[in-house]
């Protein structure tokens, strides 16, 4: 009986083991515990923060960049504040479908550049405040900013003219405009059109074109230097002497248009005088004839 008892609990391990499903059960019963100690292990670890992200957060907090800094996709998404300023561009959507023929006059310009910047008219040359751009052909002249068109005008030797007020004090300037596609008042956007290049009087040598001029606070700036460049690069200028504005010249150009016509009128008077003077010779003529009948 004694031999019977002690082999009894061999017997039920032996049966236990011999059960289809002990090692399933006991590999899954593993697999679990196993399992469960990685996820407390990987939760443990990120929960405790290195050495190095505690300095990396404190630079963060400082306002400094740390050297190991990795951008993440939640930085490309934010826009830059330069991008975010439109760019000065030229008052024509295809540059390639026509060229400055006028330049802006640069006092610190080459002695070439100072002679295509300078306008010939009524013999006289004048210093351009602004750019030409001619073709042969008509082309679509757009806004080079969005603003609000501040004034559109009819002038006597520049053709039509459109201005454009922009942000940060910033005007653009478009004369020797054909017909002309918008009003006083109009916002428009960069791109837009505002009219056809046309001919004028004052730049009648240049055929058919737009003069455009760029002004900060009231001043006229080279457009050229600022082309492909955002509007907060014309910051740069205030303070500085440039040259004044372009009604300088169209005055200078319109005073001396009437003097010529007064030059004109004065010489038709004087021609007009001789007669008069041979009408009083031919009534003394007639008058010594009468008295020499009276006589």
């Amino acid at each position: 009986m004694n031999e019977e008892n002690k082999n009894t609990p061999k017997n039920k391990w032996s049966q236990i083991f011999r059960k289809k499903w002990f090692f399933p059960a006991l590999y899954l019963g593993l697999a679990a515990t196993l399992l469960a100690v990685v996820v407390w292990y990987q939760n443990l670890d990120s929960s405790v923060p290195s050495a190095d992200e505690e300095m990396q957060d404190e630079e963060l907090q400082d306002g400094e960049m740390s050297e190991d800094y990795v951008p993440t996709a939640a930085d490309d998404d934010a826009e830059p504040v330069v991008d975010q300023q439109e760019v000065i561009q030229l008052p024509l959507m295809d540059p390639d479908q026509a060229e400055i023929v006028t330049k802006f006059y640069d006092y610190s310009a080459s002695e070439e550049d100072q002679e295509n910047a300078l306008v010939f008219y009524n013999d006289r040359y004048y210093q351009s405040t602004g750019i030409d751009i001619a073709a042969e052909e008509t082309f679509d002249v757009v806004a080079s900013l969005s603003g609000t068109v501040t004034e559109v005008k009819e002038d006597p030797l520049l053709g039509n003219v459109v201005v454009l007020s922009h942000e940060n004090d910033v005007m653009t300037y478009y004369a020797s405009l054909d017909e002309v596609t918008v009003t006083a008042g109009d916002e428009v956007e960069q791109g837009d059109e505002l009219g056809t290049a046309g001919q004028n009087i004052f730049g009648k040598d240049n055929g058919t074109h737009v003069h455009f001029e760029l002004r900060k606070a009231g001043k006229v700036v080279n457009p050229e230097s600022y082309f492909n460049q955002p509007v907060s690069s014309l910051d740069e200028v205030e303070g500085e002497e440039v040259t004044e504005e372009s009604e300088a010249n169209e005055d200078s150009a319109v005073s001396e248009e009437a003097d010529t016509e007064d030059d004109s009128e004065s010489i038709d008077d004087s021609e007009e005088t001789p007669d008069e003077g041979e009408d009083t010779d031919e009534d003394e003529e007639e008058d010594e004839d009468d008295s020499s009948d009276n006589a």
